[in-house]
């Protein structure tokens, strides 16, 4: 396959090939071994380079805008909601299970290049593990994935509460759900 050249002479691009970085797979390939993290603003895509680090938002989002500014096609950001549960996402540990929960509801960003779904969140991450428990999928642009990824997030679960009559709260969920997250860290 060949190798899609950066061309753009945005910061962004300039930033990434400041780290000898010249192509749209080199890229991907850099991004994917960076260690899953917040990064300290999730609107500055900037920092997953800076900071070396970043969550599947911010990872996919900057790849996204990557792919907009130096005009490589096919490139999708997608949200997707799934059945965050121990068996899909070990790493959250025993949190899940310690509150009588099955799954909560989790907004998971990932790309769709030339159609197919690509997870580059860490290394060992894989789409074919959350495959079977993706309930919803919705294209968004790079800079939704702050404000509107988590305002809607937070409608969906509350809805699912309501529509599944849980005995939770959602602030219940929310702070069992960030309990998930920051395992996911250690």
């Amino acid at each position: 396959m060949q190798k899609r050249k950066l061309t753009s002479r945005d910061e962004l691009t300039n930033l990434i090939k400041g780290k000898g970085i010249e192509t749209w797979e080199e890229t991907i390939e850099f991004v994917e071994s960076l260690p899953y993290g917040r990064n300290s603003n999730r609107t500055d895509f900037k920092l997953v380079i800076t900071e070396q680090k970043g969550s599947c938002s911010s990872k996919h989002a900057m790849l996204k805008k990557v792919a907009d500014l130096n005009k490589i096609p096919n490139i999708k950001l997608i949200l997707g909601m799934y059945r965050m549960s121990e068996k899909n996402t070990p790493k959250i540990g025993n949190v899940l299970t310690e509150n009588s929960i099955e799954f909560i509801p989790e907004a998971h960003c990932y790309l769709k290049v030339d159609g197919k779904r690509i997870d580059i969140t860490t290394a060992e991450s894989s789409f074919s593990q959350l495959e079977e428990d993706i309930i919803q999928e919705l294209e968004i642009h790079p800079e939704q994935v702050s404000k509107y990824k988590v305002e809607y997030h937070k409608k969906f679960i509350k809805r699912w509460l309501k529509d599944t009559n849980s005995k939770f709260e959602f602030e219940q969920i929310w702070r069992i759900r960030e309990k998930c997250i920051q395992n996911l860290t250690e």
